[in-house]
């Protein structure tokens, strides 16, 4: 019998029976985790503030508390970080996911609390591998190396006690330390934060390992494979890692990089499975290889609510637990965890494509954005840059829009922003390097992924012809009214859309 067939047995089978719950008790499972969080939430300041020593039920849960943004969390976070205890958790929380940031801040911070991180975090990565094995039978991929690709942390305000940093760093630094037998490449490089010595020293470690699992952010992780290629002069990673069988995903969308995996893995049985692990917690995974959609997880650490996207902005929106949601209907997801999120707006949409068992396609964001390699620009970002471009170059802006260029066979990838100037910028260039200055600094994963020019390069700006907007938007019937310009997107559609048109003749509408 292989190590890996032994290590379903002795780990996984269990586990994957528990997750045949999710088909016959699913709200009663999630019952279970609002009386676990209503109960330990007791023991908190948030908790007496708001009356859980009175709740019968979710109807008292719904009624005293609100549903929050990180604004409305952030000052008790700020406290938790400082040291301060039984806040939003009970007891000291010391790790602290950074994410990107708010309207008021570069940077959120979630806190990581040991139950989450056991009950949800870890919990999730070993579901993945149940199901994968449940799946695949024959895998073997305990016979080899998991490459983790993850992020770096640091002191949190200067407490070497306590930990702030990227999830995945979070996640590597507290793992079971059995399970860095199985992993590659060892701790000290995987924390590095500097991606590109990082990137170079784990394309050296891993060509000379058995590396038969991959596991990151598709495009982090297509950047270190490039290098694996260029430095082992071979044209396929089937010719470096004969037994690599699967790539596990997460963090954006897959779909726009898949074309460039198969171009460099040929291998006709290789597998990609999707997860849902953002920092506020693990909350899906892709249990059928035959159906994109993914798995809700109900009985970890973490309580959904939902709310209908038509009606997020409204005074008195609705909002609803999983026994309430309708399939087709597109949701902002709102969470309840034992981290410490109460009814906390994540940010992300979902749409139901299954209630029994409750399955679900990632919809977007509920604002603007542009999250194609982890950056999460949002629009007060873009506002925030172009703003400071205008006034440093005396430029002035009519309208724009911005998408991602994905990466190339080299892993190479830009936003590109088409812009319609009332008044142009004498030196485009110079406006070009301040925006995307700005950009860095009011978003710190943008900074991240622009480090050194590794995975995102300097962005393109195009000059759009006069009133090219306003012939798109009569086009297609939008011109006045509510109807704006979308400006920002993962898709490429509209922005396409658009550059047909600037670079045709300008034609009366």
């Amino acid at each position: 019998m292989s190590i890996t067939k032994i290590a379903y047995k002795l780990w996984f089978e269990k586990r994957q029976h528990e997750l045949n719950r999710h088909i016959t008790d699913a709200e009663q499972m999630q019952h279970e985790v609002l009386q676990y969080l209503i109960q330990r939430g007791k023991a908190t300041e948030y908790g007496r503030n708001h009356l859980f020593d009175t709740f019968k039920g979710y109807d008292d849960f719904a009624r005293h508390i609100p549903v929050n943004s990180y604004e409305e969390l952030k000052g008790d976070i700020d406290r938790m970080r400082h040291g301060e205890r039984d806040i939003l958790w009970p007891g000291l929380t010391r790790c602290f996911a950074k994410s990107s940031g708010t309207t008021n801040d570069k940077s959120k911070f979630i806190p990581v609390t040991n139950e989450g991180l056991q009950n949800i975090h870890y919990k999730g990565g070993k579901d993945v591998v149940a199901t994968y094995l449940a799946n695949n039978p024959n895998s073997r991929i305990f016979d080899g190396k998991s490459m983790i690709l993850g992020g770096s942390h640091s002191a949190n305000y200067g407490n070497t006690d306590s930990l702030v940093g990227d999830l995945s760093a979070i996640l590597i630094e507290n793992i079971n330390p059995l399970a860095n037998i199985a992993r590659t490449p060892g701790k000290k490089v995987a924390l590095l934060s500097d991606f590109e010595v990082k990137r170079e020293r784990i394309a050296r470690i891993t060509m000379k390992q058995n590396v038969t699992t991959l596991s990151g952010v598709p495009s982090w992780m297509l950047s270190v494979l490039v290098k694996v290629l260029e430095l082992t002069g071979k044209s396929t990673l089937d010719e470096v890692w004969p037994n690599l069988e699967v790539f596990w995903h997460g963090g954006i969308a897959f779909g726009p990089y898949r074309s460039q995996y198969e171009k460099i893995i040929r291998k006709p049985d290789m597998h990609y499975q999707e997860t849902y692990n953002a920092s506020e917690g693990f909350f899906g995974l892709q249990n059928d290889p035959t159906d994109a959609a993914m798995l809700l997880m109900l009985n970890y650490g973490v309580f959904y609510e939902f709310i209908p996207m038509d009606e997020l902005h409204s005074d008195n929106p609705t909002v609803v637990p999983i026994t309430g949601v309708e399939t087709g209907v597109n949701y902002a997801m709102v969470i309840s965890t034992s981290c410490g999120l109460w009814r906390y707006l994540v940010g992300d949409t979902i749409t139901f494509t299954s209630k029994n068992p409750y399955k679900f396609i990632i919809t977007g964001r509920t604002k603007y954005f542009i999250n194609a390699f982890g950056e999460e620009l949002i629009l007060d970002n873009a506002e925030k840059g172009l703003k400071k471009a205008c006034n440093d170059t005396g430029a002035e802006i009519l309208e724009y829009t911005a998408a991602p260029v994905y990466m190339d066979g080299n892993a190479k990838c830009r936003h590109q922003w088409l812009i319609e100037f009332a008044t142009p910028p004498a030196d485009m260039q110079a406006f070009s390097d301040i925006l995307d200055k700005e950009l860095q600094k009011v978003n710190s994963d943008y900074e991240a992924k622009r480090y050194h020019d590794v995975t995102l390069q300097h962005l393109e700006i195009i000059t759009a012809r006069k009133g090219l907007f306003e012939h798109w938007l009569k086009s297609k019937g939008k011109l006045g009214g509510q109807h704006k310009i979308p400006r920002l997107s993962n898709s490429r559609k509209n922005i396409e859309e658009l550059m047909k048109m600037n670079n045709s003749p300008a034609i009366n509408m």
